[in-house]
């Protein structure tokens, strides 16, 4: 998997003991994961441009691209009020949401 500046901060190995569960191929299996890490993504980086003026959202966009993750971290810590915990709360209520289409499969 892909190492995201934010990677420490998230796991999905619950949402991985799921699927598990489930009678998936290895493929299906690693389709579905990364969707959710792509999901989890598209939340976070949603969850950190809200707290962003403009002009810090492009500076943390640039860096985002550069894959320099100790200057965004530094961006971040310097511009925004407790980001870990926002974007920990951000990727916890999308895996909720994963978690819970998950046990909707296995109920049919």
């Amino acid at each position: 998997m892909k190492k995201y500046f934010y990677s420490h901060l998230i796991t999905l190995d619950i949402l991985e003991t799921e699927l598990d569960t489930l009678i998936l191929s290895k493929e299906e299996k690693k389709e579905l994961l990364d969707l959710a890490h792509q999901s989890i993504h598209h939340t976070v980086v949603d969850a950190i441009l809200s707290h962003l003026s403009d002009e810090d959202k492009e500076i943390f966009l640039r860096l985002l691209a550069e894959g320099n993750h100790d200057k965004v971290w530094e961006h971040l810590n310097e511009k925004t009020d407790k980001i870990e915990d926002k974007i920990i709360e951000a990727a916890e209520e999308i895996k909720k949401q994963l978690h819970s289409d998950i046990k909707k499969i296995k109920g049919k």
